[in-house]
């Protein structure tokens, strides 16, 4: 057993409104450059839907991910060495702008410079790529609140999968409609394919917290890793020629912050978290024979924090004292491993991913209140779930391999957590048997409502900081005596609210450090 550790996240998906806040802020933290105007680090997607890029779900359209041999040994599905040098001048199989989006913008000198007349002067868009006019025929979020759905929307490749399994339980018709977001990120997987795609090796997974990056030095542009991703989270920029991809927010994690897209979530919906992991079984589970058991073979990888055993491993292993007991408290470990209620995102593709999400029951209640029985009975519930208009086997094939029963179960927990709490909250018995039903006592019921439903900032993101004296040590800082960059004591500086103090001990430059306690103060006197 060789003990790792890594960042993970999990997004509850009942808890997504779609405003994409989260898109925005990525997009101007990381991508708001030249060269980056079609990416999106993160995007909210509309179930159903195609998605970003156009059906990256196909794989075999898109050939991302590993697939076993005849041997059961894993190779890329994109081919290998010998497919890749004939064809690293000219891969065939990438997204184009088509697939992606033409990004636009739109003639707003038109309106400020054009002449006095009888019309009123418009702003078409224009092509941010060729500068000239143009039509818009796709966007990132093209089936936002089921957008054109009737047309778009048997496209959907899991539709497209499950159709001949469940026939009319899919329906576009608008009375019928049914839907929820799905937020993606890179999923900074345990069994990358990325990385092995990559014939520069500019593609790397950091030993200390498992975040995947890609080295812009090293990086040659051959966009063997575009094709490799299945979850199509790599991105070219034409103006430099180099890949790029979701960072994990590094900078801020690496002090302790959440990343950005967390940080600003208005739903709350994202937790992050350390993930304890044996990383000599997790190409034993990946290489798992039918894909349906992936799910479990994951599990498996996962250690438990709490076993004095794994803690001693670790700590022979080179995991830092901070980062086991940061895993004690992990609310990732949590839904993962204890209350079971996250799940992979296509686990199929073996790539082991580490973002997990819970699947969505909201729309349950409702449609079981409006046929006159009690939305929160957990019996009702319980014989409900199987009757949703998008059904449960459309749910298993996005996150588990198309098994029904792990979405089953993790709906069947949500359900008893709200039958459990609104019997607390009204007054009335609490009946054990509900917890019981679903293999969680009504402590653990209890918890994982804090979690879920109320958790505060703190409890929701559990992150140790990566390297946290060296990274003191290289700070610049400031005596008490000595004043910096030549600013009036006690005014702002040119770098931000807390440079140019001679009072705080490193004042050269606004830190991720020195912005922590800010951002995360529930009330002014705590600042």
């Amino acid at each position: 057993m060789r003990v790792m550790a890594q960042i993970a996240m999990v997004m509850n998906l009942d808890k997504c409104i779609g405003c994409h806040t989260c898109s925005v802020t990525c997009k101007q933290t990381w991508t708001n450059r030249s060269g980056m105007e079609y990416v999106w680090f993160n995007n909210v997607e509309t179930r159903p839907g195609q998605g970003y890029p156009r059906r990256w779900a196909d794989q075999e359209q898109w050939k991302g991910g590993w697939k076993l041999d005849r041997r059961g040994r894993l190779r890329l599905r994109q081919g290998g060495r010998l497919r890749k040098l004939a064809e690293i001048f000219a891969n065939p199989v990438l997204p184009t702008v088509h697939d992606y989006y033409e990004p636009w913008t739109y003639d707003y000198a038109n309106l400020h410079e054009a002449p006095l007349g009888d019309d009123y002067p418009g702003a078409r868009p224009r092509s941010l790529l060729s500068g000239r006019p143009m039509e818009i025929e796709w966007s990132a979020n093209w089936d936002d609140n089921l957008g054109g759905a009737t047309e778009l929307g048997p496209q959907d490749p899991v539709i497209q999968k499950i159709r001949e399994q469940v026939g009319e339980k899919v329906r576009f018709a608008f009375e019928q409609a049914y839907m929820f977001y799905l937020p993606r990120i890179c999923e900074h997987c345990l069994n990358p394919a990325c990385v092995a795609a990559c014939p520069s090796g500019a593609i790397y997974k950091r030993v200390e917290d498992g975040i995947v990056l890609v080295d812009q030095d090293q990086c040659r542009g051959w966009r063997q890793c575009v094709t490799g991703c299945p979850y199509k989270k790599i991105y070219f920029n034409h103006r430099t020629g180099k890949a790029e991809k979701c960072t994990f927010c590094y900078p801020r994690v690496e002090v302790g912050l959440p990343t950005v897209c967390s940080e600003t979530c208005v739903g709350r919906l994202r937790y992050l978290g350390v993930m304890l992991y044996d990383a000599d079984r997790v190409t034993e589970a990946a290489s798992v024979a039918d894909d349906k058991d992936l799910y479990e073979a994951q599990l498996g990888v996962f250690l438990d924090p709490h076993d004095p055993a794994v803690r001693q491993a670790a700590a022979r292993d080179g995991v830092p004292h901070d980062w086991i007991e940061a895993a004690l408290r992990s609310p990732v470990h949590a839904l993962i491993s204890t209350y079971r209620v996250a799940l992979p995102l296509h686990p199929e593709y073996r790539t082991m991913p580490m973002v997990w999400y819970i699947p969505p029951l909201s729309p349950i209640v409702e449609a079981v209140a409006e046929t006159g029985f009690d939305g929160e009975d957990a019996d009702v519930l319980f014989g409900a779930i199987d009757t949703l208009r998008i059904p449960v086997e459309y749910l298993a094939e996005l996150f588990s391999a198309g098994d029904p029963l792990p979405v089953q179960m993790s709906l069947a927990k949500l359900a008893a957590m709200r039958h459990h709490m609104r019997a607390i909250n009204v007054g009335d018995p609490v009946d054990e048997d509900v917890a019981s039903a679903v293999d969680l006592t009504a402590q653990q019921i209890q918890d994982m409502y804090h979690l879920l439903a109320i958790a505060k900032y703190e409890d929701r993101y559990v992150i140790p900081t990566a390297a946290a004296g060296d990274a003191r040590r290289l700070e610049e800082s400031v005596m008490p005596n000595e004043c910096s960059v030549g600013v009036v004591e006690g005014e702002p500086g040119p770098l931000g609210d807390d440079s140019g103090r001679r009072n705080l001990p490193m004042v050269s430059l606004e830190t991720f450090h020195l912005t922590r306690k800010r951002q995360t103060a529930d009330r002014e006197e705590e600042l």
